[in-house]
């Protein structure tokens, strides 16, 4: 699959946004699925509350989503997705507009996030995010990524009006899609250290805040490495902060490069070339290591990190080959050519080979 990143002209651009999105409010604790109307009356939403889901979410989160609205008085409706495709976002908007007045809940891992996330901003709708699993940073950003005419695209979306994370339930899901996320966390890393490269030989848009929001995040995370466990609230608290202030420091920056620079060109890039990409944050994490070795800072703590978390550190434990990751560093710097980083105009193919067996991704 192809990987694309350039909807909205604003951020590939890298101008800086006129205004700011950030959620009015925040809910992670224990039980937290069964408030999810007291939160929606708080906030004052009217019209019918469509629940966006998969067959698999609605079983664990969406039904108890529908209760707790039922109970607070508000209508209620269910769509079920089987993707982010065009497809999806098509059946959303169709029912959006012949039915009525909707408010839009993301009940999912991330697919069901990012269909009702985009299909909130298109059709200017409210969105609450309702995350059943912690893999990646976008269950509180303003981007959503959707597969468009069978190529997948990174596109500007809704910032939801609220995220509601129910711990329990969270930390019941597979501890893969947990590290996954802390990987993506972790990423921030070398995303900063390209922006701020970027802003000093391009004068790309910079922002102090959201920089340090972002790195802080980061070290944060990796400073706690020793407790993140599987199936520990505890765990599932701290990675879930780490994610929710991550998706902060883009909204205040505007764009997405607080999270995302040449270490997400890879993992792009090896999702279009991998027979069986791995999940995004596991990637990205893999990434991290060897641009932070091309940047020239402390790659060795990036994969200490991640290995103490559990998160894959090389080609083996991605699930790809050594033939996979030179082919993905070769292309990366071709996923988002408006976007400066460390890889510039690309790596020589010696040079490729050489980042990651000296970074110890492949043999």
């Amino acid at each position: 699959m192809e990987y694309v990143d350039r909807v909205g002209a604003l951020d590939n651009n890298e101008k800086e946004k006129p205004f700011m999105e950030l959620p009015r409010g925040v809910l992670i604790d224990r039980d937290a699925v069964p408030r999810v109307g007291e939160v929606c009356r708080k906030f004052h939403l009217s019209g019918t509350g469509l629940i966006v889901c998969d067959r698999i979410t609605r079983k664990i989160a969406g039904e108890a989503v529908r209760e707790s609205l039922d109970g607070r008085g508000f209508e209620t409706e269910i769509i079920e997705i089987e993707g982010a495709t065009d497809h999806s976002t098509d059946i959303v908007r169709e029912f959006v507009k012949e039915q009525g007045n909707f408010f839009l809940l993301g009940v999912g891992g991330g697919r069901a996030i990012d269909v009702a996330k985009y299909v909130a901003y298109v059709e200017d709708l409210e969105f609450i995010s309702i995350p059943t699993a912690a893999s990646h940073d976008g269950i509180a950003s303003s981007r959503a990524s959707i597969e468009m005419d069978g190529r997948k695209k990174s596109i500007m979306a809704k910032a939801p009006l609220g995220v509601i994370a129910d711990v329990g339930i969270i930390a019941e899901s597979p501890y893969r899609l947990l590290a996954s996320g802390c990987a993506d966390i972790i990423s921030n890393c070398t995303a900063v250290m390209d922006w701020k490269l970027a802003h000093r030989l391009k004068d790309v848009p910079f922002s102090e805040y959201a920089a340090s929001l972002s790195e802080m995040t980061a070290k944060l995370l990796m400073d706690r490495a020793e407790d993140i466990r599987a199936s520990l609230p505890e765990s599932v608290r701290i990675v879930l902060k780490a994610l929710v202030s991550s998706s902060v420091a883009m909204s205040i920056a505007g764009s997405s490069r607080p999270a995302s620079g040449s270490e997400h060109m890879f993992a792009h890039a090896l999702d279009a070339v991998a027979e069986r990409p791995a999940l995004h944050g596991e990637e990205t994490g893999v990434g991290t290591i060897m641009m932070m070795y091309l940047h020239g800072g402390d790659w060795k703590r990036i994969r200490d990190s991640l290995l103490t978390i559990g998160a894959p550190v090389d080609a083996k434990s991605l699930g790809v080959s050594d033939e996979e990751v030179i082919q993905a560093l070769l292309m990366a710097h071709r996923i988002r050519p408006e976007r400066y980083t460390i890889l510039g105009s690309g790596l020589e193919e010696k040079a490729a080979w050489k980042i990651a067996r000296t970074t110890q991704v492949i043999d």
